[in-house]
């Protein structure tokens, strides 16, 4: 009879130690590939650890996810408030439109979860981005839950027909965005 060899904290065959950027380059990897947050149990199993190890550097899967989705948000384009804001905030939402393409499941995962760091990121991008325009909060409010709400239609729309809805797609209503933002 054999008995079953615990995993613990480090991956097995390796010389690095088990760390944050290893656990969410993982999660971010599973997500790519089946369309959805790993579990703790199978993104252990991918690291080849216990479970438990990955509540060293997470206090629970809600912390995970918060930070796997935060880390993907941070690669999309960072604007210049210097730039042409009409551009800046077209290149914004190519980036985020390609972003959730890539993660199939990261959409899914944002709108379920109780805390707003990853919509934070694109928020403050998007600010970065209409610096020019010096909105009021007022203004800036309603404008950001009209283009987020249309951006993640779009990416709901672009899932449901892969390779068929470019991201593109997006540049006539965002012209009418922008019409309106310069008659005000």
């Amino acid at each position: 009879m054999s008995v079953k060899q615990k995993k613990r904290g480090r991956p097995a065959g390796s010389s690095k130690a088990l760390s944050k950027l290893i656990i969410l380059q993982q999660a971010k990897n599973l997500l790519a590939e089946q369309g959805k947050i790993p579990t703790l149990r199978a993104l252990a199993a991918e690291l080849n650890v216990d479970p438990m190890a990955l509540y060293h550097y997470f206090a629970n899967k809600a912390a995970l996810l918060e930070a796997v989705t935060v880390s993907l948000l941070e690669a999309i384009y960072q604007p210049n408030p210097e730039g042409q804001w009409q551009a800046e905030v077209r290149q914004l939402c190519h980036s985020y439109l390609e972003l959730l393409s890539r993660y199939p499941g990261l959409l899914e995962t944002m709108l379920k979860m109780s805390t707003d760091g990853p919509a934070q990121v694109f928020i403050a991008r998007l600010e970065q981005a209409l610096t020019p325009l010096a909105l009021a909060k007022v203004e800036f409010e309603p404008l950001r839950d009209l283009l987020a709400d249309y951006l993640h239609g779009v990416a709901l729309a672009m899932q449901c027909n892969p390779g068929g809805i470019p991201v593109g797609c997006v540049d006539a209503p965002l012209d009418l965005i922008f019409r309106g933002l310069t008659s005000r």
